[in-house]
């Protein structure tokens, strides 16, 4: 059973990283099994996420189920295996059946969780859908009025960004770490058509450009597009200032997909003796 951490502990561990030299990694884990491995290889924050389960079902990224009410549940199974690394929760700040944020909040604080994450997130969608969502009060808006109230109440929060302007609304909502998403993840069986390497580092260094312009503190990490393994994140680091990574089918999916493919491959393989 892993400990609670407080957001200044979190912060503390994510700055020690920082100043070793070292990138962060954010692992998104839908299951025991993976988060216990992530663990072992030095993820420095566990997350949970909607989308694990499809992922998990062999289905392309895909949110299921009832988020909030899922996230809640896997906190147990996270908890059981994780020992000493911060467990945080992607929250469906957009359910309307949880209208009071700082309630919605304090449920995920009560089951154990040590911070929060805006997602499922409007900044997938086109101008037009966030546009419609916005005029019924469940827009990216309402995805900043979480962090803040989560800010208000002292819980470590991470935020996805689709551009400079969701990452001002962040920053003035007192995010501690901005994860620049620069779309969904290419690679594997089942990845998406993302930007390049070299269109997702420059839009992850707009965004890095303007959010340290407005507080220099924000600590800088990337997610998503062809930013798919860690020979994608070492150009992301020589050719930005991100100092870290948010890895969901980089961590649960494409690993996954390899591994046991070959190992299959392997035993297959395997001569016998001639009977």
């Amino acid at each position: 059973m892993s400990k609670r951490f407080s957001r200044e502990e979190i912060l503390e561990r994510l700055r020690k990283t920082i100043a070793m030299g070292k990138p962060i990694l954010v692992a998104c884990c839908g299951a025991g099994i993976l988060a216990k491995c992530a663990e072992v290889g030095g993820a420095d924050i566990i997350m949970t996420a909607c989308t694990s389960k499809s992922r998990l079902m062999g289905l392309p990224t895909t949110p299921l189920g009832n988020p909030n009410q899922d996230m809640l549940s896997l906190f147990e199974e996270i908890d059981n295996v994780v020992r000493d690394t911060p467990i945080i929760a992607s929250v469906d700040s957009l359910d309307p059946t949880h209208w009071d944020l700082k309630k919605l909040l304090s449920r995920y604080a009560g089951v154990g969780y040590s911070g929060v994450l805006n997602y499922p997130t409007m900044g997938l969608y086109g101008e037009r859908r966030r546009a419609l969502r916005e005029s019924v009060g469940l827009g990216f808006s309402r995805e900043v009025e979480m962090v803040r109230i989560a800010h208000e109440m002292n819980i470590f929060t991470v935020s996805y960004v689709f551009n400079v302007e969701d990452a001002k609304q962040m920053v003035e909502a007192g995010v501690d770490c901005i994860a620049a998403h620069v779309g969904a993840t290419s690679g594997g069986m089942l990845g998406f058509k993302g930007a390049s390497l070299e269109e997702g580092a420059k839009l992850v260094q707009d965004i890095i450009d303007i959010s340290r312009a407005m507080r220099p503190d924000i600590i800088h990490l990337a997610h998503g597009g062809s930013f798919a393994t860690p020979e994608d994140t070492e150009y992301m680091y020589q050719h930005t200032d991100a100092v870290g990574f948010v890895g969901a089918s980089s961590i649960e999916r494409i690993p996954i997909e390899k591994a046991v493919t070959d190992v299959v491959k392997r035993f297959k393989s395997v001569p016998m003796k001639k009977h």
